[in-house]
């Protein structure tokens, strides 16, 4: 999203400027030029000195600020290691936050809004609330996006010390949950507004079983949360012009489809059969992704269904051993490959037939998209982004639906639908390709996306401005 939502802003005239961390695995190059100026950063006991990288994001010219720092940032993982989470986190995403706006003043630009994401962020509204609300920058507003609630960033009342915010604001109207601070409550207590990645999440997560702790919050803030379905990038996910995939093609001859389907076949030891219903997955092996569900019932599915799979994926142990388990059962039904590879993930909405995405819970989803761009009718779970994403195929109308939605979180379920899919696939296949160019027709650019940005960022402005 920040590396997309910028450039579309700024193609319509806006002045936006982007800045992250200087993470261990930036590789800065000659694309980089460091400011001379050095960043003198006001957390801790005394300022904490950093340098900042200018370059752009890719494919624009919307600048892109890293700021350096050789303490909180030279180390190759972003959150976490093999070990778990960084235990200086806290202090890490507290720097980039002063850091931000200490970089905005030192350069004389005093943006109208600023936009965060997620709990690393969740301190800018805390300080322009509180010790910058006099300073030239406190004037900003602030729009919060939650991209996923579960993760909160939970710290020590140390993280306030270090920000050099006012103790009083360690209450559970502010920043204080379960005896932490929590940094994702800060940033929902004290933006201007709140915007998530999709309608239906921003339902959910006002409720107990979607709130994760902080529902109470959400529903007090209830009429400045606004949810807004994310885009994605169609210069770059384009069938008709993706010079990654083996063969272009369109929603009107897919010819092109059906040898990037035979590409994957064979690169993952499948039977290459054109005929045959290949599903995609590419996703963490979780059980928010749903998962286990898959693992559960896909020996059951193989060997009851014409089908063939085609896995992309890492994470929990046990899954990848599932996974990799019945992939030695079933070697030319089952492709698999335990990791993460960019272009074989291209591969894979390109070459599939349908997509699935069995999600216990989904913000979003970026990769349901991907499919139905690709002409990859996806088969989801019912939740979060996916519901409004995904319209649902009926035999009777099949004019109005992109994919296959199920209800019930279990493997019975999903099962079931796959096997639905199965069906249209080879008794409707007309209604199947019709499923495909629905799909490909979708406008899931940043176009509108960002023009509801527009629209929160306007609203964040005067209601700053004149509260």
């Amino acid at each position: 999203m920040v590396g997309s939502l910028p450039k579309v802003l700024a193609e319509r005239g806006h002045d936006v400027r982007v800045v992250c961390p200087a993470y261990g695995s930036i590789k800065i190059d000659d694309d980089f030029i460091a400011r001379d100026e050095p960043l003198g950063v006001d957390v801790g006991a005394g300022a904490h000195w950093g340098k900042t990288w200018r370059t752009h994001l890719p494919g624009s010219k919307v600048p892109l600020y890293c700021l350096e720092h050789g303490r909180f940032f030279d180390r190759p993982e972003v959150y976490a290691g093999p070990w778990g989470d960084h235990p200086d986190n806290d202090l890490r995403f507290t720097f980039l936050c002063r850091g931000a706006l200490t970089l905005c003043q030192q350069l004389g630009w005093i943006p109208d809004v600023v936009h965060c994401h997620d709990w690393t962020t969740g301190l800018i509204p805390l300080l322009l609330n509180t010790v910058l609300r006099d300073s030239p920058i406190g004037r900003a507003a602030t729009v919060f996006t939650i991209h996923n609630l579960e993760h909160q960033g939970y710290s020590d009342r140390r993280v306030l010390d270090f920000a050099h915010v006012p103790v009083a604001e360690f209450r559970a109207d502010s920043t204080e949950s379960h005896g932490k601070v929590n940094m994702m409550k800060a940033g929902l207590y004290h933006s201007t507004k709140i915007t998530t990645v999709s309608p239906t999440y921003a339902q959910e997560i006002k409720t107990p079983a979607g709130g994760f702790g902080l529902d109470d919050v959400l529903r007090f803030r209830a009429a400045d949360l606004i949810g807004i379905v994310n885009g994605i990038d169609t210069s770059i996910w384009n069938p008709t012009t993706d010079q990654t995939i083996p063969a272009p093609y369109t929603a009107e001859d897919l010819t092109g489809k059906a040898t990037c389907k035979a590409a994957l076949q064979k690169q993952l030891g499948l039977t290459v059969d054109e005929n045959v219903a290949l599903f995609g997955v590419v996703s963490r092996f979780a059980t928010q992704k749903g998962l286990d569900l898959l693992a559960q019932c896909l020996p059951k599915v193989l060997e009851g269904m014409q089908v063939q799979f085609a896995v992309l994926g890492s994470g929990d142990g046990e899954l990848e051993k599932l996974f990799r388990d019945t992939a030695a059962r079933y070697p030319q039904k089952l492709g698999l490959h335990v990791g993460f590879n960019a272009q074989l993930a291209k591969l894979i909405q390109a070459g599939s037939d349908f997509f699935v995405m069995p999600s216990r819970a989904e913000p979003c989803g970026l990769t349901q998209l991907y499919a139905m761009r690709y002409g990859a009718p996806p088969v989801v779970r019912a939740t979060g982004g996916l519901i409004d994403t995904v319209d649902q195929y009926e035999a009777t109308t099949p004019a109005t639906g992109t994919g296959f939605k199920f209800e019930d979180a279990t493997a019975l379920a999903l099962a079931n639908t796959i096997g639905w899919a199965c069906a249209t696939y080879y008794d409707r296949p007309d209604d199947y390709r019709l499923l495909q160019r629905n799909g490909m027709a979708q406008d899931f650019s940043w176009g509108s996306s960002a023009a509801g940005y527009l629209d929160v960022y306007r609203w964040a402005i005067k209601a700053r401005r004149n509260p």
